[in-house]
């Protein structure tokens, strides 16, 4: 089992900046794969990005050029860069790791943008 924190979120004007973080209770580089999705009121959960534990990594097209994931193994954190914020972004934001034996969520972290 993995728990997940996640912190960062908040109200961002468009155009503006936020990073997000996913604390993991254990060592990440263990951990298949670590992602970033989001659920915006009335929509389904969809994944923005993810990273293996190799470091390879995927972008969905729509966050393509504005969103960034890495990770700091040492601190067992994964990150979330969001650049260039729309009000579309607008949602709350799930850390995930999907492990052979299921998948765990943080609680959610809200993004606001809006002027």
């Amino acid at each position: 089992q993995v728990q997940l924190v996640e912190s960062g979120g908040g109200l961002v004007q468009p155009g503006g900046s936020l990073r997000l973080s996913c604390a993991a209770s254990r060592i990440i580089f263990s951990i298949n794969v670590m992602g970033w999705y989001r659920q915006a009121p009335g929509k389904q959960r969809e994944l923005v990005a993810s990273m293996a534990k190799g470091g390879s990594t995927y972008i969905a097209a729509f966050v393509k050029g504005r969103f960034t994931i890495s990770r700091d193994i040492a601190k067992n954190t994964v990150y979330l860069q969001m650049n260039s914020l729309k009000p579309e972004d607008t949602a709350v934001y799930y850390c995930n790791a999907h492990e052979y034996s299921g998948d765990y969520w943080g609680q959610g972290t809200q993004v606001t943008v809006s002027s």
